[in-house]
Order: C-alpha cells, then sequence, then structure tokens
C-alpha cells in the first residue's frame, strides 16, 4: 500500500523528524506499507533518494512491552558487528509526538524472505538444501553471541526461563478454551514436573524461521528480521520452536502454514539437529523436552486463531483446520517428552 501518509505514518511529521535524527535524510517522503496487523507495522520510507525501513507498534496497540520498539531496536544494534546478519539500525524515537507511538528507523535490506515451497520452486534442491545449512548455521551463530559482551546482560532473565514459558502458554491456551483440552493440562503438567538443567543462557529470537530471515540473490542469509520477542533465555527453545514449525508444515493443508521447509533440499529434522549440534556444542540429550515445550507453545497461538474463528472473527479462509492441528500438536508434545526421557 502506497499512500501519502499509510496507516499510522504521517509522513510530514515524519518529515520534520527523520532529518533530525539521520544526517543527509530528505523531508519530503513516501512511504510503502510492507507489513501490518496484529504484529508490528513495517514501511518502507524513501526521500527520493535512500529508503529506510520504519517499524512501529500496531495501530491501536494495548499492551506496551509486546510491541516495544526499544527493545527490538536494542537488540538489532546489539548484534551490529557480530556474525549474526542485521539491518543496520539508524535511530530510535520513543517519542510519541511524532507518529503517536516509538517508533525505529533501520537500513533496507535486499533480500527474500521464504516462507512456501512455491517461493523456491525455481531453485535446485542443492540451492535449497544451501539456504537451509545457512538457516542453521545462523541460528548457532547468534546462539554463540555472548549476551554481556554486546551489552545485552539485562535483556531478560533466563532463570527459570522454561517453567515461565510452560506457564505462559498455559495462560494463553486458557484465555482462549472454547472446549475441553486435557492433553493441555496434561502436558502443561508434564512440562513443569520434568524441566530439565538449561542450556547455557543465551540470546533467544524466539521466532526462528526461514521467513525471518532475508536471503540474497547468492543464497545468503542477508539479515535476521522480526525480533519483537528476543529476550535472554535457554537457545535451544528457537531450534524447537523451527522444528515444531516443521512438522506443524508436514501436517497442515493451510495457507496459514507455511512449508518452505518441507521443500526438495531442504534439511530434514535429524540433519537440523545434527548440524546445530556440531555447530554450537550445546548438549541436546533432553531435546524431546524442548519440542514439547515448542509445541506447547505453537498449540497455544493456533488455540488462540481457532477461538476467533469459531467466534466468527476471523477473516478468509483456512481456519477451519486449525482446531484439530491444536490437537495434533498437544499429542506430538506428549510423545516427545516420553519419547526423550
Amino acid at each position: 500500500m502506497t499512500a501519502q501518509n499509510p496507516p499510522g505514518l504521517d509522513l510530514r511529521q515524519l518529515g520534520q523528524w527523520l532529518p533530525t535524527a539521520v544526517p543527509g535524510a530528505g523531508s519530503t517522503l513516501s512511504a510503502t506499507l510492507l507489513a501490518g496487523g496484529k504484529s508490528n507495522l513495517t514501511y518502507a520510507v524513501s526521500d527520493g533518494t535512500t529508503t529506510w525501513i520504519v517499524r512501529r507498534p500496531p495501530i491501536g496497540h494495548v499492551l506496551a512491552t509486546a510491541h516495544d520498539m526499544a527493545r527490538e531496536y536494542r537488540v538489532l544494534a546489539a548484534l551490529q558487528d557480530t556474525e549474526v546478519p542485521v539491518p543496520t539500525t539508524f535511530a530510535l524515537c520513543e517519542d510519541p509526538d511524532v507518529l503517536g507511538a516509538p517508533f525505529y528507523v533501520m537500513e533496507r535490506v535486499e533480500g527474500v524472505p521464504y516462507r512456501y515451497t512455491a517461493d523456491v520452486a525455481g531453485l535446485t534442491p542443492q540451492r535449497v538444501r544451501m539456504i537451509s545449512e545457512a538457516l542453521v548455521d545462523t541460528l548457532g551463530a547468534l546462539h554463540s553471541v555472548d549476551p554481556a559482551e554486546v551489552g545485552l546482560a539485562d535483556f531478560g532473565r533466563p532463570e527459570g526461563f522454561l517453567a515461565r514459558q510452560a506457564n505462559r502458554w498455559k495462560k494463553q491456551i486458557d484465555a482462549s478454551r472454547t472446549r475441553d483440552l486435557p492433553a493441555a493440562d496434561e502436558l502443561h503438567a508434564q512440562l513443569i514436573a520434568s524441566v530439565p538443567p538449561e542450556s547455557p543462557a543465551g540470546i533467544v529470537h524466539g521466532d526462528y524461521r526461514l521467513d525471518n530471515v532475508l536471503v540474497d540473490a547468492k543464497d545468503r542469509p542477508a539479515a535476521v528480521i522480526d525480533w519483537e520477542m528476543a529476550t535472554l533465555g535457554d537457545p535451544l527453545t528457537d531450534l524447537a520452536l523451527m522444528l515444531v514449525y516443521g512438522r506443524l508444515a508436514e501436517a497442515a493443508d493451510s495457507d496459514l502454514i507455511a512449508d518452505v521447509s518441507t521443500a526438495p533440499g531442504f534439511l530434514r529434522e535429524n540433519e537440523i539437529i545434527e548440524r546445530y549440534a556440531r555447530g554450537s556444542g550445546r548438549d541436546l540429550s533432553a531435546f524431546g523436552y524442548y519440542l514439547a515445550l515448542a509445541s506447547f507453545k505453537l498449540a497455544g497461538i493456533l488455540e488462540g486463531i481457532h477461538c476467533r474463528y469459531v467466534r466468527g472473527l476471523t477473516v478468509g479462509d483456512g481456519f477451519a483446520g486449525i482446531g484439530d492441528l491444536v490437537v495434533a500438536l498437544l499429542d506430538s508434545g506428549l510423545k516427545s517428552l516420553k519419547e526423550h526421557r
């Protein structure tokens, strides 16, 4: 969407502020809304010479902690000089008088966020394999960063991270219940009762998958994006969530689920685990727990969508089978715990 003032972006106000924060920026701007909805709003903003990316919270958001621009900006800025590819950050504005909410400006990185098998249909399996290998290696690079060395020692509370995650998603499921889900109660109880010794703390992306990585024309990761869920915690939760997304893609028949991980050439689950273990040196002997927790988290997310569907609050097609996926995820989580004890 290109407009004089796209939703949530006052170009006149932004044009007055941008030159004061980004040297050389012009004041006459145009903008295109790249992504919107319940997540943070993302715009391409241009002065006719240079194009930047601007990120701000959703319009009418209530919970500031859920869309903390300063927090997202901070982790991106901290990772600038590491092996993790991230966009260059230029400026953070915490004055709500400019756009009505805090926002930040970063580099526009050229790259493709592959989401569906159709997106990579023109690539050979060898190229898809290379992309998936780099995806795993980049995750390992992120998890090797010492938070204290990049100024993120206080970015989260790693102690007790796994149990807090289990309790958080139990609350989410309870808040969205439209039906009995005994497997949710059972899985939560087992997750709380069997928390393993946590992996050494690190920076957790929180939603790591291929469509949150921009891939350049040479099939290399150009930038990891969408850091709104980043924190300090147990890094193995990132690996497990990426794999459970892959399992979901295998089971689902819905455009709502990214399925690029099922494309010919993409590393299989055991290959991803082995590659990550070799590169990171982390102990994955209790990895079944992490797969179970990731299944529980995704079940919580999808149960929220199912709740909106049964109440007639969703728009478009593809939602009818979401409820069945929740049940499948909960069952898969229980099996993961039993198979990896």
